[in-house]
């Protein structure tokens, strides 16, 4: 019962927060400094949580990777796996809608020198990465150690994608401090409540994709140990 009342605020959230995006809020810059459309820049309010939600769902795959390692209970690899597949699909819509935004901003859809960009389409082909190693390997036990072993290795791709715009950025915008030449951050008023808004919707969405998937996986666990029991 809880979990369909999650699900239900996630979809209410999500059309809630796509219709202010795109008919209430304002846009986020000056209009006069857009290079393209201003009205564009409206894809800030969904990129950026979509980034952070994807930065998280990597986090629990990291967290349930040590905890597989140290505890071998299978629920924990489960955990990694469905974390780390809804954590590839925000990433790919945050490279997509950065993309996007790109063409309006600067004119083209992607800029080979900005740091933002290129970590984190590395970032993207490390988890895929990782769910090619789950499937390469058919033995169970071998599979959760080799995945955990991977993303706690492949976490280090996370932290340098979500601090490179801070230290470094020749382009790409610099939201929370620190960042190149000082300044970030300046959010305030409506702006900084419809953002809000939408980083409740997308986490909400990563919860959701994530208990889903938990629950497919746990289903099909115990699908498996009937066959094996009944084959016995």
């Amino acid at each position: 019962m809880l979990k369909k009342i999650v699900y239900a605020i996630t979809a209410a959230l999500i059309l809630i927060s796509v219709y202010i995006d795109f008919f209430i809020a304002p846009i986020p810059i000056d209009p006069g400094q857009a290079a393209g459309d201003p009205n564009n820049f409206k894809i800030f309010y969904f990129h950026l949580p979509i980034a952070i939600s994807a930065y998280l769902s990597f986090f629990i795959v990291f967290i349930s990777s040590i905890l597989y390692l140290r505890k071998k209970e299978q629920k924990w690899d489960i955990v990694s796996l469905a974390a780390a597949e809804a954590g590839v699909i925000f990433a790919l819509l945050t490279l997509i809608s950065g993309s996007i935004w790109g063409r309006s901003a600067w004119n083209a859809y992607w800029v080979s020198w900005d740091v933002r960009l290129n970590t984190s389409l590395i970032l993207f082909l490390i988890y895929i990465s990782y769910l090619m190693i789950r499937q390469a390997v058919e033995e169970p036990e071998k599979r959760a150690r080799l995945s955990a072993v991977f993303g706690i290795i492949g976490f280090i791709s996370v932290p340098i994608s979500f601090l490179s715009v801070r230290f470094y950025s020749r382009m790409h915008p610099c939201v929370v401090g620190p960042c190149p030449g000082g300044g970030g951050g300046g959010i305030g008023g409506d702006v900084l409540s419809y953002l809000l808004l939408n980083f409740a919707a997308y986490f909400l969405l990563a919860a959701t994709l994530i208990m889903l998937k938990i629950d497919n996986e746990t289903l099909k666990e115990k699908v498996n140990e009937i066959k094996r029991e009944t084959n016995l």
